[in-house]
């Protein structure tokens, strides 16, 4: 029987992130599972849950209820999701390394109209890694709407500590391009931006940063495919 995890609300200042799309989760699981188990790595999957992205949130909770109901299967990686949504709201799971438990907590999310939370995102990434290491912190999103500069100082001291940070960005947007590129520059992550036809694209690019997490720069190196030399390209060791 699976127990249900229920994210419990990140203190004040604690955590961000902007729109997402749930289709993220379940492909990066999905490639976690395949990951050695004697890795031990851990990382934070944040995800913007505003309204904007209720189109795609709710067909990938879909599909990735279906995914976890046939794996079931534990990994070494520690996962932990994030996500923002409504007046202030951003909440955070519980580690887990059962595919099952995120798939729960997923199905009971709904999108809420709000503004953007990164910097509580990348605060929140800094507390946790005080407590024990974040081997990476993944963030999927459409927009921003902060104060670009404070995000910078944010992301500057994440990579200091060595907490590298994958942007993926859905859309266009000018503003948010440049800050998620800021942010991934800072940290010594990877900016990519995701095509409409994500669903592929995103599970190659979550696979390779799983890849990282678990088992660091050689164990990405060592994946085949066009995804992780985009990231290897610009991920500094």
């Amino acid at each position: 029987m699976i127990r249900k995890i229920y994210p419990a609300p990140l203190e004040s200042g604690s955590l961000q992130t902007e729109k997402s799309s749930s289709s993220d989760i379940e492909q990066f699981l999905k490639k976690a599972s395949h990951i050695s188990a004697q890795s031990h790595g851990r990382l934070i999957f944040a995800l913007d849950a505003t309204m904007s992205r209720q189109p795609t949130w709710d067909r990938a909770c879909e599909i990735q209820a279906s995914m976890f109901h046939r794996t079931g299967k534990k990994t070494g990686l520690a996962v932990q999701l994030v996500y923002f949504r409504g007046f202030g709201e951003c909440k955070a799971s519980k580690w887990v390394s059962n595919p099952q438990a995120l798939g729960s907590l997923m199905t009971g999310i709904q999108c809420r109209g709000g503004t953007t939370q990164i910097s509580k995102v990348l605060k929140h990434a800094m507390k946790e890694h005080d407590k024990k290491k974040v081997s990476a912190l993944v963030f999927v999103g459409d927009a921003m709407e902060e104060d670009i500069d404070a995000l910078c100082d944010l992301a500057g001291r994440l990579g200091i500590h060595g907490v590298k940070a994958f942007m993926f960005q859905e859309g266009y947007d000018k503003e948010a391009e440049t800050a998620f590129r800021e942010i991934a520059k800072l940290t010594g992550g990877a900016f990519l931006r995701l095509s409409s036809n994500s669903a592929k694209e995103l599970e190659d690019l979550l696979s390779a940063v799983a890849a990282y997490a678990s088992g660091g720069y050689k164990a990405l190196l060592a994946q085949k495919g066009k995804q992780s030399q985009l990231l290897l390209k610009q991920l500094k060791q």
